[in-house]
């Protein structure tokens, strides 16, 4: 094996790669030494000896689940998703590199189709896996050509080798690799790329198994006994100067759940109306649809492709998802969790075009979640909301500092 460390974060290259390198790459072989110690795997110690009396059962290993997103990209893309996507991965040299296939899958009737438009591509797609701190999980894709890769980085505890092959002369090749998450990590990066100047390649039938995070938990409101409530905006497709002025004008911590197309046509609103202290920017789904409609596996690529969207806009991973439509069952709370959710909130409140209905007897509580929607009617409506909230003694709160 080469110690040249991989320009794509991988611990090391396969001494059998082709010659013909990026001039970037010799930089990288300076420090790919320090890693390779750092490859092999822990020692493993003995067992002990204890008293068998005194020896208290270990705890029921949770189940391996696959946690990859769209695995076996039978899923298509949303009409509101990133134009050219391949749903739950994002593919370096997007639509002109990626696409998805119906010739000749692995299984099912598709499988991703990976054409490097130049020298200096791989045809690198990822996508954010959540896991557990500490725990080992396995890794592997099918794959078909010439020089590909699959490995897992960024939350691993240690540089781990991608699994490779050089060729799989024409048929399909199953690659395994093995990841440990690091102390504190919550998502690693999965990658499948394949090499400079090698032709395209073909990946179908990922998994990463391990066990699935704990589901999120559902709410309508936030337990506290503290004089607040939290204003939360849904959707964007309408921003107004008036609604901004009156967010800038009182300082309201505002919640906002953006729908990623429409964050995207003007990104430098949903900046401003949450720069209030407590202000935060969540997840609301890709395509607004109920989700109790979709399997989980479609729910997941819904969930998680918006959070992808959102932090590529926004710069911060968002933790909280509002299903559309308030609809969700049980699958939404995993899916939600598979994709760094903690949180699915609905709310007890809805002060929304016009309306001042609180869900509940009496007036606004402390703890109370108010819906509202980004429409022409939101400046009135935070009016109206704050003035019910002054009314109850309540005061407009950040909802992600209550949520952790």
């Amino acid at each position: 094996m080469s110690t040249r460390m991989s320009v794509l974060g991988f611990g090391r290259l396969p001494s059998r790669l082709p010659s013909r390198l990026p001039s970037r790459l010799p930089a990288l072989a300076a420090s790919a030494a320090l890693l390779v110690a750092g490859l092999a795997g822990p020692a493993v110690a003995a067992p002990s000896s204890t008293d068998p009396s005194s020896a208290t059962a270990p705890a029921a290993a949770a189940p391996a689940v696959n946690l990859a997103t769209n695995p076996g990209f039978e899923i298509p893309a949303s009409s509101l998703a990133d134009w050219g996507s391949v749903p739950g991965w994002r593919c370096s040299g997007g639509p002109a590199e990626a696409a998805l296939t119906t010739a000749a899958p692995h299984s099912g009737t598709s499988a991703l189709a990976v054409t490097p438009a130049g020298d200096e591509s791989t045809g690198e797609c990822v996508q954010t896996v959540s896991v557990q701190p500490g725990t080992t999980y396995t890794a592997s894709a099918w794959v078909r050509g010439k020089f590909v890769f699959l490995g897992a980085t960024g939350g691993t505890d240690r540089p781990t080798a991608p699994a490779w092959t050089e060729s799989t002369n024409g048929g399909w090749q199953k690659l395994t690799t093995r990841f440990t998450a690091a102390a504190g990590a919550t998502t690693v990066k999965l990658s499948v790329h394949g090499w400079y100047q090698q032709g395209p390649f073909a990946v179908d039938d990922v998994r990463v198994d391990g066990p699935a995070p704990a589901p999120a938990t559902a709410a309508a409101s936030v337990p506290t006994s503290d004089k607040v409530v939290f204003f939360t905006v849904d959707d964007g497709w309408q921003t107004t100067p008036e609604a901004e002025q009156v967010i800038a004008a009182n300082k309201l911590p505002i919640t906002a759940f953006p729908l990623p197309m429409a964050a995207a046509n003007n990104p430098d609103y949903f900046r401003r109306v949450t720069a209030a202290p407590g202000s935060s920017i969540q997840n609301h789904s890709v395509s607004h649809t109920d989700l109790t409609t979709l399997s989980p596996a479609a729910q997941q690529v819904e969930i998680c492709d918006a959070r992808d969207s959102l932090t590529r806009l926004f710069g911060t991973a968002p933790t909280v998802f509002r299903p559309p439509y308030f609809a969700w069952n049980a699958d939404t709370l995993q899916a939600a969790a598979n994709c760094g959710m903690r949180t699915v909130l609905t709310a007890d409140a809805d002060f929304s075009w016009g309306a001042s209905n609180v869900w509940h007897e009496g007036t606004l509580s402390p703890g109370d979640v108010v819906l509202m929607h980004w429409t022409d009617t939101l400046a009135d409506d935070l009016r109206r909301a704050l003035a019910a909230a002054q009314a109850a003694g309540l005061k407009p709160a950040g909802l992600a500092s209550y949520l952790r």
